[in-house]
This record gives C-alpha cells, sequence and structure tokens, in this order.
C-alpha cells in the first residue's frame, strides 16, 4: 500500500505542475484533432478517483455532483474551465489524496462494490481499484503528454 500511495502522490504532483508551466487559456485549448485538453484531463482523473473509490465504497465522494458531471467518463470540454474552477481543481489534486490517505488509515473503507471497467479491468476490491487508479492516471498524462506540444 505504501508504493501504491507514493507512486500517486508522484503522479498527481506531475498534474500539479501543469498549473505552473501552463496559463489557463493553454490548459482550455482543445488542439484540432483532440476531443479534450489539458484541464479536462486533471478534472477527469479527479473524478474518476472519487468514483472508483469512494463511489464504488459506498461512501459519498469528496466533491460536487456539477464537478463529477462535468468531467466523468463520456464528458469532453463544453466551455472553457474558469480561473475559480481551475483553482479548485489544483487544491483538489492533492488534498484528495490527502483524504484518501487518512480515510485508509482509519477504516472508513468498509464495503466495496465491485465492477468491470470499460477497459476490460475487473475491480473486485479497494486495492484492485486503488491500483486501477494509478493505471488510469498513467492513461491520462500520457494523453496530456501528446497534448501539450499543441497548446
Amino acid at each position: 500500500m505504501e508504493a501504491l500511495l507514493k507512486t500517486w502522490k508522484t503522479s498527481r504532483n506531475i498534474y500539479l505542475d501543469y498549473f505552473e508551466k501552463y496559463d489557463l487559456e493553454q490548459l482550455n485549448k482543445v488542439p484540432t484533432g483532440f476531443n479534450n485538453n489539458l484541464i479536462w484531463n486533471i478534472g477527469h482523473i479527479i473524478v474518476a478517483q472519487q468514483s472508483l473509490i469512494y463511489r464504488l465504497s459506498s461512501l459519498p465522494m469528496n466533491i460536487s455532483s456539477e464537478l463529477f458531471d462535468a468531467y466523468k467518463p463520456g464528458t469532453k470540454p463544453v466551455s472553457p474551465t474558469s480561473q475559480p474552477e481551475a483553482d479548485e481543481l489544483k487544491t483538489l489534486l492533492i488534498s484528495l489524496v490527502d483524504q484518501t490517505e487518512s480515510d485508509l488509515s482509519t477504516g472508513v473503507f468498509q464495503r466495496f462494490t465491485g465492477r468491470q471497467t470499460a477497459t476490460g479491468f475487473l475491480l473486485s476490491t479497494l486495492a484492485d481499484s486503488l491500483e486501477f487508479n494509478n493505471y488510469h492516471e498513467g492513461i491520462h498524462l500520457g494523453y496530456m503528454l501528446s497534448l501539450r506540444k499543441f497548446v
């Protein structure tokens, strides 16, 4: 578990770097040939983690339903992300890792409802979901590495 959390924290710090290296206009730009942008990928990994860990554990997610609806799987940017929303995403990148780590250590997670992901992974346990989350975030980081060349 320690290695998994270390990987996740490292990944989230890489995502956090995008807020330092790119301005809001660049974060919002959807390059030709792409259907999303840098900031959408950041929002998406945040809401996906909440769904994979909290929702599948029958716990309330630590994000608003509006945020979830804007970045859930199957969505794409419909309007530019505002500065206040970008600031919220920036904060959530790290605060939700800390919250999840705290909840893991205090035993908040008691139930888990398994499911199969769209990519074919069977998530039977919370540990499966935590590992899949890191895999999922790695995929989106790869998308962002491609996107950044065009903003």
